[in-house]
């Protein structure tokens, strides 16, 4: 009787255990070997734009860039999810910044925007970038994207800059069920702020993903041959 119990007892620690095992294994696997994917090399710095009290720019910082033009009250909302399910998340790394590009002439705008926004939080690692018309669509227009910005030199996207300057993606955005059911491919160039779950579940674990790879980097720990083979291959053509 006591053996049966004792193999009962082994077998049911042994089911247990090894799923939790196998969980464990799998995680610094997947930061490891699927690094967040290089999309763009050719993103322009943020030259001639006025960001107030300091010059900003993307190079040596991990950016969230987001577009909201001439009337960026507007996109409030957008700017709310960014806001509590990104920049609240990631403000205490001192290389992390939203850069939110606006036009010239809109401070008032601007001003009324940071009230619906702003808490009693650290707003530093925020900054608003005023820009003409030209540079705004300059500055786009550098960007790997399938959106467009709108009348008002607006988009809900929003794009990852890493420190070299950068954009970072997903060329496979497929979840592991539809790669095994063969779905077409797709590929995530943005992140659309108005879709709270792309935001909380895709952009805010793809901006994790890229700070973990920059402390690998630092450790010694980073494989680049561990991107997918047509990292940046098939965009540059």
């Amino acid at each position: 009787m006591k053996k049966s119990n004792l193999k009962r007892n082994v077998v049911l620690s042994i089911l247990f255990f090894l799923p939790v095992a196998f969980l464990l294994m799998l995680y610094p696997a997947k930061h490891n070997y699927i690094p967040l994917d290089v999309v763009n090399k050719n993103v322009a710095e943020m030259d001639g734009f006025i960001v107030e009290g300091e010059q900003i720019q993307f190079k040596d910082h991990i950016t969230v860039l987001a577009f909201l033009g001439s009337q960026p009250l507007d996109k409030a909302i957008a700017a709310s999810n960014l806001k509590e399910l990104v920049y609240d998340k990631f403000k205490g790394f001192k290389t992390f910044q939203i850069v939110a590009v606006v036009q010239q002439g809109t401070e008032d705008q601007v001003e009324a925007l940071k009230k619906e926004i702003n808490t009693y939080e650290d707003l530093r690692f925020w900054h608003y970038a005023y820009g003409t018309e030209a540079q705004i669509e300059d500055l786009f227009k550098s960007l790997k994207t399938q959106e467009s910005l709108d009348d008002f030199m607006s988009t809900d996207h929003v794009f990852i800059i890493d420190k070299d300057v950068y954009q970072r993606g997903r060329l496979d955005a497929r979840e592991a069920k539809e790669i095994e059911a063969n779905k077409p491919l797709t590929q995530l160039f943005s992140y659309d702020c108005i879709e709270v779950a792309v935001i909380k579940n895709k952009m805010s674990e793809d901006v994790r993903i890229l700070f973990t790879e920059y402390r690998q980097k630092r450790k010694g720990n980073f494989d680049s041959t561990s991107r997918r083979a047509q990292d940046l291959k098939d965009n540059d053509e």
